[in-house]
């Protein structure tokens, strides 16, 4: 929970909103004029006030502007028009504006700033919800991008049908967003709603938000992601480039020397990764839905050129030294981390992204709170999710991979090895304890059981291994982007066909022990 150390901001008009997030001079409003309609007078001459307050017709605005040059539609409250309130007019708008948008192919950026339902207007008024809801997934099943910047205040069922359906969602700093409005939980229930909880800030912090960003930076976010997320063949500086032959290999080293190596604690990880080799980072937090894990890194990236969606096991920095959101040395990944990774999945195979696995493990979480969040069941879906996923997907073993939370991440179209990856059923010293009552046969076990690069390549498991030489991280950046690109060029249902066919024929007849 977060303590509200600041005021909340004062509300942020639609029209103002609009003007710091497009370019100058591209906005074209979609509204169409809405009729005054109201039986009720007391309710007529509330319209009419807000109307002479806002100079709209209506408590949403609707059109469609540049982002950074970007043909972008937005949609976005007005909360001075009767608390931004939604009733069959604003639903209206809002549906046909996200028709249209889905219709001319544009990326939606939504800005509610609302307390839900217009109660001068009842049922039908609440029922907008759903056709707004069924307009949003309409527009995300047409692979198109939805992002969602959560004002002041956003609550009520806003915030419970198109307010929280983004494939990335933003906050605006210290506000109000949650289900039920303070004043209305003391109302019902006699008592403060607990302070801190209702929060941008805590949202973030819980995993119910990306990010937490003023009006004036949202132009820069927007443009980053979508840099990603619209992102075409010609976009990219890889398109249409074959992937590069495996180099000639050096002496493989012992299993004793890969595992060692790899456990250093100034070995590079996902973060060093993305820092060397990738551009238009968009971090995510989280499931979405409540859960975050920082043993699990999510983002949105370009990575040697090609757009994709990046889920990484997150060992944290080299150095020790505290990043934001970076895991303590050595987080051992529990399953909120691996239903954080089924949401990349997710946005992968909505947008046909290029999926990046990173395995980096010494293993899962094992403890009460692991077992009883469903490890296991989620090691499981992840992996069912990657066997089917229609996006094109590469794995790379940058580090260790030990146990079920390497499995987790491991099937794709393309694995890609450092040199002293590795990958192990156990960490060898548990697979020696299981054989030997010991853990002194580790190094023996591991070098039996085959874990090393090496030994993987040989089995078909791993298809190019990467030497960690020279500007080793480049080197990989440049070898996992070609390998997206060519696999994005492919086409969508025999790669998938042959991604079955990689896994059903591992220790087959045709395939060397």
């Amino acid at each position: 929970m977060t303590e509200r150390s600041t005021p909340p901001p004062a509300p942020v008009s639609a029209l103002d909103l609009v003007a710091a997030v497009v370019d100058p001079g591209t906005w074209r409003c979609w509204d169409e004029p809405v009729p005054l309609a109201a039986d009720d007078p007391a309710y007529r001459a509330d319209l009419l006030a807000a109307r002479e307050r806002t100079g709209l017709d209506e408590s949403v605005v609707t059109g469609e502007g540049r982002v950074r040059g970007r043909r972008v539609a937005v949609v976005a409250c007005e909360f001075r028009f009767l608390g931004g309130s939604i009733g069959v007019a604003a639903g209206e708008r809002l549906v046909r504006a996200v028709e249209r948008a889905t219709a001319e192919r544009l990326p939606l950026l939504a800005a509610p700033a609302s307390g839900g339902t217009r109660m001068q207007e009842g049922t039908i008024a609440f029922l907008q919800m759903v056709k707004v809801t069924a307009a949003i997934t309409d527009h995300k099943a047409a692979g198109l991008p939805y992002l969602v910047h959560l004002r002041h205040p956003t609550t009520g069922g806003v915030l419970a049908s198109w307010g929280s359906l983004g494939h990335l969602t933003a906050a605006e700093p210290g506000a109000l967003i949650g289900f039920l409005g303070p004043r209305v939980h003391e109302a019902l229930y006699g008592e403060e709603f607990p302070p801190g909880v209702q929060v941008a800030e805590n949202l973030l912090a819980n995993g119910l938000v990306d990010a937490v960003l003023p009006a004036g930076l949202l132009a820069e976010a927007t443009a980053r992601a979508l840099s990603v997320l619209c992102a075409d063949d010609a976009g990219s500086t890889t398109a249409g480039v074959p992937a590069p032959a495996q180099a000639a290999l050096a002496e493989a080293p012992s299993a004793e020397e890969s595992i060692r190596r790899s456990r250093r604690p100034d070995r590079p990880g996902v973060r060093e990764f993305l820092r060397v080799t990738a551009a238009d980072v968009t971090p995510l937090s989280g499931t979405g839905a409540g859960e975050r894990d920082p043993g699990l890194l999510l983002a949105l990236a370009r990575v040697g050129g090609t757009p994709c969606v990046v889920l990484g096991h997150d060992r944290g920095t080299r150095d020790g030294t505290p990043v934001d959101g970076a895991p303590a040395r050595g987080q051992a990944l529990g399953p909120a981390g691996l239903r954080a990774a089924r949401r990349g999945m997710r946005i992968a195979a909505e947008l046909d992204l290029p999926l990046l696995t990173i395995v980096d493990t010494a293993g899962a979480a094992l403890s009460r709170e692991a077992e009883e969040g469903g490890l296991a069941g989620e090691i499981a879906r992840c992996l069912a999710d990657l066997v089917a996923l229609p996006a094109p997907t590469v794995c790379l073993l940058l580090g260790q991979g030990a146990g079920g939370a390497a499995l987790a991440l491991l099937p794709a179209d393309r694995v890609v090895a450092a040199r002293h990856a590795w990958l192990s059923p156990l960490p060898p010293e548990g697979a020696s304890a299981i054989l030997y009552r010991t853990t002194e046969r580790a190094h023996e076990v591991a070098e039996r059981q085959g874990v090393r690069s090496a030994d993987l390549l040989a089995k078909g498991i791993v298809d190019r291994i990467v030497e960690e030489e020279g500007d080793f991280l480049s080197t990989l950046g440049r070898v996992i982007g070609a390998e997206m690109a060519a696999l994005r060029a492919s086409d969508r249902r025999e790669r998938r066909a042959a991604r079955r066919a990689r896994y059903r024929r591992l220790g087959g007849p045709d395939r060397a022990q």
